[in-house]
């Protein structure tokens, strides 16, 4: 055969390729064009709401997911009512809703505003936990069925600071919270440690300096309320219509007298030591969170550091309202 005949012979064969890869797509696009006009709107409704609830699902999972901000635990970074985004590829997602996580070699650090299961909170079931996720998710928030019995959201996951990080020691002193680092023999303030690096959030108080005598006052006497004896005299007078934000403070002050009255009992000695006098430990592979508006906020103060394979993510920006846009930091 000619070099001729095998160059025509050749294009003769692309040519019949092509026309039958070209009718074949066009047979196609014209089946699906036809089952498209033939299916009910109703069904076709139905396939484009599954397909975007998927989308919204995946993302929520494994990517960003939407929160509403349900308290007052974080003012001023976060006001009641803002919407967020949350980074949940950060730091490993879930596998699926409350089962297991991926890997992340990136691991929460230090002021990072991380949401984390409530250690506190008291599930109804796996079924339950998981229909209400989902919903959460699919409505972006707008429809949250974990209710309690006042019809008030239930504290399934919470949003705070991360402030101590494993080998460090805590400790609050009149609201104030104090870090010992690892290696470290000197307690450092924390707004001092902020300010050197430039963080800029603002840790907001409730209770001033003032009011710290009639609070421990009102510790003790709850002491001798609970010993059963009447409270001295001297306790009544300071604290006449007083309120106790720092619950901390007046625990401490609580335990004292109660460490002081049944002096064989060791379980004041060790609660003081462990939660107020010596500081509290931070594990490793926990992480110690607070929220900014301290003397407002149920955190670690309460319920002790928390495991980091429980934190789901790590705050990525408010998008609502509109006037608060912007990242969280």
């Amino acid at each position: 055969m000619s070099p001729t005949n095998r160059h025509t012979d050749f294009f003769s064969r692309v040519q019949s390729l092509t026309e039958a890869y070209l009718t074949r797509r066009n047979r196609i696009r014209r089946i699906k064009k036809e089952k498209q006009q033939n299916k009910h709107p109703v069904l076709d409704w139905i396939d484009a709401f599954l397909w975007a609830a998927g989308m919204v699902l995946l993302i929520n999972q494994y990517l960003f997911q939407a929160y509403q901000i349900p308290s007052g635990s974080m003012i001023s970074t976060l006001l009641i009512g803002d919407h967020v985004f949350v980074n949940k590829l950060v730091y490993g997602p879930e596998v699926l809703p409350g089962v297991g996580k991926l890997p992340s070699p990136i691991k929460p650090k230090r002021n990072d505003i991380i949401i984390f299961e409530n250690p506190t909170y008291i599930s109804r079931g796996p079924v339950f936990d998981t229909a209400q996720r989902i919903i959460y998710m699919l409505t972006l928030t707008l429809l949250d069925i974990d209710r309690d019995e006042s019809g008030s959201p239930r504290a399934h996951f919470l949003i705070k600071r991360a402030v101590g990080m494993g080998g460090d020691r805590i400790i609050v002193e009149d609201g104030e919270v104090m870090i010992r680092f690892r290696g470290d023999e000197r307690w450092t303030p924390e707004r001092e440690y902020a300010a050197e690096r430039n963080w800029n959030h603002s840790i907001s108080r409730l209770m001033n300096t003032s009011q710290y005598p009639a609070l421990r006052a009102l510790g003790k006497e709850a002491a001798w309320n609970d010993l059963r004896i009447p409270a001295p005299q001297r306790l009544a007078g300071n604290t006449a219509n007083m309120n106790y934000p720092d619950y901390g403070a007046f625990e401490k002050a609580r335990l004292e007298v109660l460490r002081g009255a049944m002096p064989h009992d060791s379980r004041y000695r060790m609660l003081l030591a462990r939660n107020y006098n010596l500081g509290r430990f931070i594990p490793e592979g926990r992480v110690l969170p607070l929220g900014d508006n301290r003397d407002n906020s149920r955190d670690g103060r309460e319920f002790g550091p928390v495991k980091v394979s429980k934190i789901l993510g790590k705050g990525a920006m408010i998008y609502w309202p509109l006037r608060r846009l912007g990242p969280i930091r």
